[in-house]
């Protein structure tokens, strides 16, 4: 991909995207954090840092829309006694970097650390780690292609995690 520079105005709308997309996690508005990604959009949560093929490495979770929304059903569901009382989370980013644009192309790459909290049942996990975010420009701003979540914990056991980091 060719690497071009983004003015200042499309930096801070790719960076919005990404800021949006934690704030609909946190809040748990999970419809409209779902339709922030393309139709073709996934999200990969890989068991290794150095994970280059989810279809050939093991992941914590690869879903596409469809999973995403079964994921997002059992999560409302009555019958998700993990939920009960109901978990919530919180996402403390880094300012989003562009490392990749080609704007020919409407494809963007964005890198942001973080530190992903979620509380449930009265305990909490933390867990740091980096998300990639790969958009892609539409005629009503910017959709999801990839979201790969690489944590810092990635190749050990993970605590049940509820939600989408």
């Amino acid at each position: 991909m060719s690497e071009q520079i983004v003015s200042p105005d499309v930096e801070r709308l790719l960076q919005a995207v990404v800021v949006r997309e934690a704030r609909l996690l946190d809040e748990q508005r999970l419809d409209e954090w779902d339709a922030l990604f393309a139709d073709d959009g996934v999200y990969w949560l890989p068991a290794s840092p150095e994970a280059q093929d989810p279809r050939l490495e093991a992941s914590h979770l690869y879903d596409d829309r469809m999973l995403r929304r079964v994921h997002i059903e059992r999560l409302r569901s009555a019958h998700a006694y993990s939920q009960q009382p109901s978990g919530r989370c919180h996402h403390l980013l880094q300012t989003p970097e562009v490392l990749e644009a080609n704007l020919a192309g409407d494809s963007f790459y964005l890198r942001t650390a973080f530190l992903y909290t979620e509380l449930r049942a009265g305990r909490t996990v933390m867990l740091p780690g980096v998300a990639h975010h790969r958009l892609r420009r539409v005629a009503s701003g910017f959709l999801i292609v990839l979201k790969r979540v690489d944590l810092l914990h990635a190749g050990e056991a993970l605590p049940a995690v509820e939600f989408y980091i």
